[in-house]
């Protein structure tokens, strides 16, 4: 099996949107650079950003996300975001009327399962899980290997955790760290 890693990018004060869900300057990274991190050409990074990004996401197989996500991207259209293989959507509730159910996402209620779905489609691949509620339900469950983070050199004050809701201490390990053009990746592996 893969890892299962929890990514996102990230305020130096913890948030990963403000109080009305908007990311502000989160994604600014994304853009800032000179190197086309994507075929679409639209993400530039600085190079030192792009070696260390594009190897990560060439080794995700499945995202997991819940369900605010999959609805605020209106599911992406059908089609997993960056090229990943499918998306695991953490919900109580069935795909929305109308979804094509050829699609390669999967609606899972509970976040133990949705991740044992995603280890199971990515066989030996990296299995993403969304900062936020669900990332921090995943990391409180014992189910995250590794916390990535790109932090960004912006503080919002309020807004919506990195690690949602989680109310208990979890040890990681010394960062990697790699400095980038307007952002900070971090790579955590979590102490067992």
């Amino acid at each position: 099996m893969g890892k299962v890693v929890m990514y996102g990018s990230v305020s130096v004060d913890g948030f990963i949107a403000d109080d009305d869900d908007q990311p502000g300057p989160l994604f600014d990274w994304l853009t800032s650079g000179d190197v086309p991190l994507d075929e679409t050409g639209a993400l530039k990074v600085s190079q030192t950003s792009y070696d260390h990004t594009r190897a990560y996401w060439d080794r995700i197989g499945v995202t997991v996300v819940g369900r605010h996500v999959f609805d605020i991207t209106d599911g992406w259209g059908g089609t997993p975001p960056s090229g990943i293989d499918h998306v695991v959507v953490v919900t109580h509730r069935p795909a929305p009327d109308g979804w094509d159910p050829e699609a390669p996402f999967h609606f899972i209620d509970g976040v133990e399962a949705a991740v044992a779905k995603a280890q199971n489609l990515a066989g030996d691949r990296v299995v993403e899980v969304a900062a936020g509620d669900v990332g921090g339900q995943a990391l409180a469950a014992g189910l995250v290997d590794e916390v990535r983070m790109d932090v960004v050199p912006v503080v919002f004050g309020s807004g919506k955790r990195y690690f949602g809701s989680v109310d208990a201490r979890h040890l990681l390990e010394d960062p990697d760290v790699v400095q980038g053009n307007r952002v900070l990746h971090l790579r955590y592996q979590v102490r067992r």
